[in-house]
């Protein structure tokens, strides 16, 4: 890809370090509205207090690598609970023998306001502090020669990258290749590190997850919600979809929540597992 944004500030622990600097020219996201302006104080102690009990619970967890969803926005209105995943993976390298490892995350992320995305690496405080719509997380364990398949591909920037598609559709069309959006690019590289005989492209990682049993969620749009969305938001296309599903107000898109339902299903994964911060 042309530039992987590898912000390593310290992951939670005890403490954590504030957010860093700008990640790229302007505000980034994925699963949560758009909006370019500062966390609150109090959505600062929130996102790490949330942060925190993410990393007490993923060191309980015994993995090395999960799945991980926030709540960027509301999105009940389609039966979902969780906007956007990444992977989440334990941290070694750089570090003393007597150092404990941090957590990663390795997420894609919309440009504000732009049809583009980028792949990020960020520590779990900076994962929570995207003003989410609820302060709660979930994750699931993946299953250990899965967890081992995708530990040197997270740490390594172009194996991460290797099915990455800059050109961004938050209702990506999980069956075609003209754009990609954030949770679509953590499911089709799960694909590829499950599979690394026979997924070497996106074309072939959408096979498999076909052949392996995933659903995409359907979500009703109306033709005024899709025409609305298309004028007023750049990061949002509707073309890549089939017109004969699309006219009838059928839009699929890769979803965490299917994509933790596939996981279990499957046997890739374990049952998603809640994580709320203390009041």
């Amino acid at each position: 890809m042309s530039a992987m944004h590898a912000t390593k500030a310290p992951t939670v622990r005890l403490a954590v370090a504030t957010m860093s600097a700008a990640l790229a020219a302007g505000p980034v996201l994925a699963g949560r509205p758009c909006e370019n302006k500062p966390p609150t104080p109090d959505q600062i102690r929130r996102g790490m207090d949330l942060a925190q009990a993410t990393a007490a619970a993923l060191d309980r967890s015994g993995a090395d690598v999960v799945l991980l969803a926030r709540a960027g926005q509301d999105l009940s209105e389609y039966g979902l609970r969780w906007s956007h995943v990444g992977f989440v993976y334990r941290d070694t390298a750089g570090h003393g023998a007597d150092a404990s490892p941090v957590w990663r995350v390795m997420h894609k992320l919309n440009q504000c306001g732009t049809a583009l995305a980028d792949l990020y690496r960020q520590g779990l405080g900076e994962f929570f502090m995207d003003s989410p719509y609820r302060y709660e997380a979930a994750y699931s364990v993946l299953k250990p020669e899965l967890q081992q398949a995708l530990l040197p591909l997270l740490r390594e920037n172009a194996r991460a990258a290797a099915l990455h598609t800059p050109a961004y559709s938050m209702v990506a069309y999980p069956w075609s290749r003209e754009y990609q959006q954030s949770n679509q690019w953590a499911l089709e590289t799960l694909a590829a590190a499950a599979a690394p005989r026979e997924v070497f492209n996106r074309a072939q990682a959408q096979d498999w997850l076909k052949r392996q049993g995933y659903q995409p969620s359907d979500l009703r749009l109306s033709t005024a919600k899709r025409l609305g969305a298309r004028i007023g938001m750049a990061n949002v296309a509707f073309d890549d979809h089939p017109s004969a599903r699309r006219f009838a107000g059928h839009i699929e898109t890769t979803t965490a929540d299917t994509i933790f339902s596939w996981l279990n299903r499957s046997g890739h994964g374990q049952p998603m597992q809640p994580v709320k911060a203390s009041p």
